[in-house]
């Protein structure tokens, strides 16, 4: 009698103790290093696969390309890295080019394919320089043990029933536990680690680090929540649900997890992005408790080169995962004696460079709306041990514009942008 209760009050405790969010069970997602092993380890970036979740009924691996300095030959012996994950948008896959790019900047980086597919391996031309050759998917396989696929049906009518045929299921869990075998790495800087994902893999990144708070920065790139609200392509596709329409919110919508969401985030998008509009983004943004930045681009392409393109996700992630010196930092706008003024707060040996007001007075589809700008000035300025307080003044943008924010671009070039405001309060 008394092992069983012995056995049911432990039970009871761990039922209690156990990290389980929706689908996910974080602690074993957190603490299981999944077992991998290496495909290719005789180029500058190396091949694996890694154990992935169940796929109906069946076990899974996920390819991925990894890339360091070490495999760079560039280490110094016993050198350690910070660390990046890589998560590709739609259509896309494990991008050697892409871990390439980090690891020259110094840091041990993972992309992995969430198609259950590997890309062919990467071209290394006589300069040493790592040519991906993914883009087609039509030059990418099937795995054995290959995941479901990124398609329509996965993303979205899967929903109900076993979690194990559903994709955003399947993404998220293999993004944290690429993070566990990240981690686990003898040269890894496991305390020191960020996440970056476009499109798709920016609504990944989004559920990522609202699930996984081991992470010390996290870059959604055009990815965010509240698909199912304002002008997004991907609200159609949730629509016609019906009845289970909210089950694919409370689960899978960014926006259903976003607010347990504690990593600093850097925010990157476009004006006029069909995917995440601006009216879904800034939903997205506002329900974050946490530390959050803006980077806003008036047509901004949408593509993977574009979507890694960016220099402030590597200042941004450097400012969290190696000391280095920081984005500026910007209030919300506020209307005072008919002026729009913006409180700018810059890190010790920065200085504005510029900063504009960009506003539209059209309406339709915001995809397809024209922009405007004027020019901001500098007001009052304080410099104190920390850096520098300023505030910049803007003349009001007319009276028919409907969106607008601030964009200060710093002394290196790097372009933060202030919270985007949707109507004239």
């Amino acid at each position: 009698m008394k092992s069983v209760v012995f056995l049911c009050f432990a039970f009871f405790t761990l039922s209690l103790t156990a990290e389980q969010v929706g689908p996910w069970n974080l602690d074993e997602l957190k603490s299981q290093v999944p077992t991998m092993k290496w495909l290719r380890q005789d180029q500058p970036v190396h091949s694996l696969l890694y154990e992935g979740e169940k796929y109906q009924g069946h076990t899974t691996e996920v390819f991925a390309f990894y890339a360091s300095p070490r495999t760079l030959g560039v280490a110094r012996e016993g050198e350690t890295f910070p660390a990046v994950v890589c998560i590709h948008g739609g259509g896309g896959t494990a991008f050697a080019e892409w871990v390439h790019l980090w690891a020259k900047r110094g840091y041990a980086a993972i992309a992995m394919d969430l198609n259950g597919s590997r890309p062919p391996d990467p071209v290394v031309d006589e300069k040493g320089l790592v040519r991906g050759n993914a883009h087609a998917e039509a030059t990418r396989t099937r795995i054995p043990k290959g995941g479901p696929p990124h398609g329509h049906a996965e993303k979205f009518n899967s929903i109900g029933g076993d979690v194990s045929d559903d994709w955003p299921f399947h993404a998220a869990a293999s993004v944290i536990r690429a993070h566990t075998l990240l981690r686990s790495l003898a040269e890894v800087q496991a305390e020191r680690t960020a996440v970056t994902g476009i499109s798709w893999g920016g609504y990944t990144t989004c559920l990522v680090a609202s699930l996984d708070d081991r992470f010390t920065a996290a870059v959604p790139v055009y990815g965010c929540g509240f698909l199912h609200e304002g002008e997004s392509v991907q609200k159609r596709s949730i629509d016609l649900l019906g009845e289970r329409r909210m089950d694919w919110v409370r689960a899978y919508d960014p926006g259903s997890l976003l607010p347990r969401c504690r990593v600093p985030l850097l925010w990157v998008n476009g004006t006029h992005d069909i995917h995440y509009p601006l009216d879904s983004y800034m939903k997205s943004y506002a329900v974050v408790p946490g530390e959050k930045q803006l980077r806003l681009q008036v047509k901004m392409g949408h593509g993977h080169q574009p979507g890694w393109k960016p220099e402030e996700i590597g200042l941004f992630i450097d400012s969290k995962c190696r000391g280095g010196r920081p984005l500026p930092k910007l209030g919300k706008p506020q209307i005072q004696n008919q002026e729009v003024r913006v409180q700018c707060e810059l890190p010790p040996g920065s200085s504005v460079k510029e900063a504009t007001l960009h506003f539209t007075t059209d309406l339709g589809p915001r995809s397809a709306r024209s922009w405007s700008s004027l020019p901001t000035k500098v007001g009052k300025q304080e410099v104190h041990a920390g850096g520098t307080h300023l505030e910049l003044l803007a003349e009001l943008p007319p009276a028919e514009a409907n969106t607008w924010f601030i964009n200060v671009t710093d002394d290196r070039g790097a372009i933060i942008s202030s919270e985007v405001q949707l109507t004239r309060e």
